[in-house]
């Protein structure tokens, strides 16, 4: 038998392993998660680097239409042809002032010293166009409504382009748009377009929300339920200007990126999720399995212990009467011999009565004790079953009383089985009980069955022994001594006879106060 420690250090083992097993899935799953995290990450400023040059491309396409526009056909124009005027207010409700801007396209010439063009001559009229964007701040007039005529504040800001080539072209039209409002220089369809379209080429399917911030304030360019989140939005830089810096930030939120993220890897977590629940499954049966068996092997020891203990006093008892019916003294003494020969028989059933219960035992586990029924009165079945252990209880000055007071008793039963049901249990009353076996046997009708009550007010029983009384092999452990005869079969017995006859049997006690068996069994018509 495995020792006690050695249970105890496997089974500490086993757990610790399994914890440690739990623990690693978990670190697993959390790491595969940090990695779908930053790859979800990159792809999502991947695709917004992406919708940032295409913004960029777009307003440089606008620009482009303008260059063709005012010099179209390679011809000269005026002034008053070139200039393209794109006039655009805003108004500020917290200053009370409007801003109007204007973007102006104009044509001058200047010579050039040869000295920069090795073309031959001493200089070279060059053309060169200039971009003029003028910002005008006017005070607003609450009264009367008007705007006051004369700008509080003007500036200018001159770029050029000229025709040399392009070369300063990319540069020149970020200074055109520069101080144009953001919803004038895209608008939020075509946001949400170009989001769309580059989401898709990354394969990133989640609900989203975007929003174009100037420094720390928000614009018109915006989806209805945008919010800025620490954990859940990502942004860049829009908007750029000749140094690749902006005041203005593209930010896209994701408010389902935690489940977007759980469902990549769902299908890893719920094969984990299974796995490891088979093996606690398969552990914890395991566990059981060893308490079990140590269990059993343990009431096997003291059952052997306990049959060995029946077993030898009558022995002894047959061994010691043989020599004395041996003895030349006493041989020749008819009466004698006939006490000793009584003394053997009785011994000799006693053991054989023993054996029997083994074997109804074993019969009973593998389905192979033949049970017939037939109707009996089962208050008659209780008095024949006190007169097997009336003598015993007289010979230690005590008493079985009957109360019969169910009126209807008649039950589908074998009657030898049922009778040692009985006989089991009064049996037990009477070996656990230290002082005067007391007994009561009660009857009474509960609608279709019949309740037998056997009360005793010996020694009773805790609460963990009434809930392991009829287990095989079972008897309450009084340390070494064997005070009470026995091998933990009778109540076993009892339970499996009356499972049998579609019966119920429990038990309440209470430890000093004795204890009541009751059957309930199904009534017959």
């Amino acid at each position: 038998m495995m020792g006690k420690k050695l249970f105890v250090l496997l089974v500490v083992l086993m757990s610790l392993s399994l914890i440690g097993i739990i623990f690693v899935q978990a670190f697993f799953i959390n790491n595969a998660l940090e990695n779908e995290g930053k790859q979800f990450t990159s792809d999502v400023k991947g695709a917004l680097i992406s919708v940032s040059k295409a913004i960029e491309d777009k307003e440089l396409l606008s620009y482009d239409k303008l260059y063709k526009e005012v010099t179209r056909n390679g011809r000269k124009p005026d002034s008053s042809e070139i200039r393209r005027l794109l006039i655009f207010d805003s108004f500020n409700e917290e200053t009370n002032q409007s801003t109007q801007f204007k973007n102006t396209i104009s044509e001058e010439s200047f010579k050039v010293p040869s000295l920069f063009f090795d073309i031959g001559t001493d200089s070279i009229d060059i053309k060169r166009f200039i971009s003029t964007s003028e910002k005008n701040v006017f005070d607003y007039n609450p009264i009367d409504g008007q705007i006051n005529l004369q700008p509080i504040q003007t500036s200018r800001d001159y770029s050029t382009m000229d025709e040399l080539g392009r070369i300063f072209y990319k540069k020149d039209y970020r200074a055109v748009y520069k101080n144009y409002p953001v919803y004038k220089r895209i608008s939020n369809e075509e946001v949400l377009e170009l989001l769309e379209s580059q989401f898709s080429i990354s394969g990133i399917k989640t609900t989203y929300e975007y929003a174009i911030y100037d420094k720390d304030l928000s614009t018109k360019i915006r989806s209805e339920n945008f919010e800025l989140s620490n954990k859940t939005t990502i942004g860049i830089p829009v908007f750029l200007d000749n140094e690749s810096r902006s005041d203005f930030s593209l930010y896209v939120d994701f408010p389902e990126r935690k489940k977007y993220l759980l469902s990549s890897i769902l299908g890893m977590i719920v094969l984990s999720i299974v796995f490891t629940f088979i093996i606690i499954l398969a552990y914890s049966s395991a566990i059981y399995q060893l308490i079990k068996q140590r269990q059993i092997s343990q009431i096997k020891t003291d059952f052997i212990n306990n049959m060995t203990h029946e077993f030898k006093t009558p022995i002894a008892t047959i061994n010691l009467a043989i020599d004395s019916i041996r003895n030349p003294k006493i041989i020749g003494d008819q009466e004698k011999v006939m006490r000793y020969l009584r003394m053997i028989k009785d011994e000799n059933k006693r053991m054989h009565a023993q054996v029997e219960n083994v074997l109804r035992i074993s019969k009973l586990e593998k389905n192979e004790l033949n049970i017939s029924k037939e109707k009996v009165e089962l208050n008659d079945l209780i008095e024949d079953a006190i007169t097997h252990v009336e003598l015993l209880v007289e010979d230690r000055n005590g008493y079985v009383k009957t109360h019969l007071n169910a009126d209807k008793a008649s039950v589908l039963a074998n009657e030898t089985h049922f009778t040692n049901v009985i006989v089991n249990v009064l049996d037990n009353a009477i070996k656990y009980s230290d002082e005067e076996p007391k007994i009561d046997v009660y009857t009474e009708n509960v609608g279709n069955n019949i309740l037998i009550r056997i009360s005793d007010q010996g020694n009773g029983m805790s609460k963990q022994v009434q809930k392991r009384v009829f287990e095989k092999f079972y008897r309450e452990h009084t340390g070494n001594v064997h005070n009470v005869k026995g091998h933990g079969l009778g109540l076993a017995y009892v339970k499996r006879i009356v499972d049998d006859h579609q019966g119920h049997i429990s038990v309440e006690s209470e430890k000093g106060k004795g204890s009541v068996f009751i059957i309930k069994l199904p009534l017959i018509s």
